[in-house]
């Protein structure tokens, strides 16, 4: 039997006038952010958000704010009718599915203003962070930062990314007013990140993190793995095993991180990929350690083709 189709609201005032309707009859909302492209990953939050809350709220937005213009936004996959599919799927399907045009409008035509806005040439070449959405000529100028948290990482390479997440996730906040909302630990950097955000500016909302789900031959699922050519993801797989590896060596009293990640390093080149970082840190502070004496996550980034590729590994000894 067909589950229940969405409701698909595309405008701010609307989502708002929903969540207080929901609310006033003493119902709690839950939060799955998304960019599309779903897959069983993302089905397991929405899974893991209905445990908690009496509905559920689907964003799918892809937002230009966490790319920079180098980046990959104008082939990030998308397939809304079938991400549409997938959600009436699920037992119970979900209550309303948010997707946005643009969350960067404020009432400019299609949300740009005049080319004088957008960033020019030479600021990229100082080295100041520009994202899509600047050079663009969006006229959108605040941003947030968790600013020791977003270093290292994912934020050595991607410089706009994690302000571009929690920019436009505190605009989902705002927006949804959410009492829970669901983040998967495949981006722990991310999850971290978006937990010290609330934390820090009193957001009153429950962060969850689910764990991470992977395909059965062990790749972490992930929108981009549509992009591997089938021997680029047999290739990839080096990832997960020298990692799963790697937390076996651990539990084996195998704990100088520096030994650890030379051999993961060696495996994911041998097999003809890029490591772009391989580090295992701290799971709350994520600042690098060289010993396992403590709760700690071996985090990896590497290209396999022009795919980049994040995962981890959380280490409990």
């Amino acid at each position: 039997m067909a589950n229940k189709e969405p409701l698909i609201i595309t405008g701010k005032d609307q989502m708002r006038e929903w969540s207080r309707s929901v609310r006033a009859r003493g119902k709690r909302i839950g939060l799955v952010p998304t960019m599309g492209y779903l897959h069983e990953g993302h089905l397991s939050l929405i899974q893991e958000s209905k445990k908690h809350t009496e509905v559920t709220v689907v964003s799918i937005y892809v937002n230009p704010g966490q790319f920079s213009p180098n980046e990959d936004l104008s082939t990030y996959p998308s397939d809304f009718l079938g991400d549409i599919h997938k959600l009436m799927n699920i037992a119970g399907g979900v209550d309303v599915v948010f997707h946005p045009q643009n969350l960067y409008d404020y009432g400019h035509s299609d949300g740009l203003t005049s080319s004088n806005n957008k960033v020019k040439d030479n600021d990229q070449l100082e080295g100041k962070v520009v994202s899509c959405v600047e050079n663009s000529g969006m006229c959108h100028e605040t941003w947030i930062r968790v600013e020791k948290l977003e270093k290292g990482l994912c934020g050595n390479s991607r410089p706009v990314f994690f302000r571009g997440v929690a920019t436009i996730v505190a605009k989902l906040f705002n927006i949804v007013d959410p009492d829970v909302a669901v983040f998967g630990k495949k981006d722990y950097q991310q999850w971290r990140i978006i937990q010290r955000m609330v934390r820090d500016l009193d957001f009153g909302i429950r962060i969850i993190g689910a764990d991470l789900l992977r395909d059965d031959d062990g790749l972490a699922k992930s929108s981009r793995n549509v992009r591997l050519s089938p021997q680029e993801r047999e290739k990839a797989l080096s990832i997960s095993k020298s990692l799963f590896n790697a937390k076996t060596g651990a539990e084996n009293g195998q704990v100088d991180c520096g030994v650890l990640k030379d051999s993961v390093i060696r495996a994911i080149h041998d097999a003809g990929g890029k490591v772009d970082y391989a580090e295992i840190v701290d799971q709350e502070s994520l600042e690098a350690i060289e010993e396992i004496k403590r709760p700690a996550v071996f985090c990896i980034a590497a290209w396999f083709g022009d795919v980049r590729l994040i995962d981890n590994m959380e280490i409990n000894v």
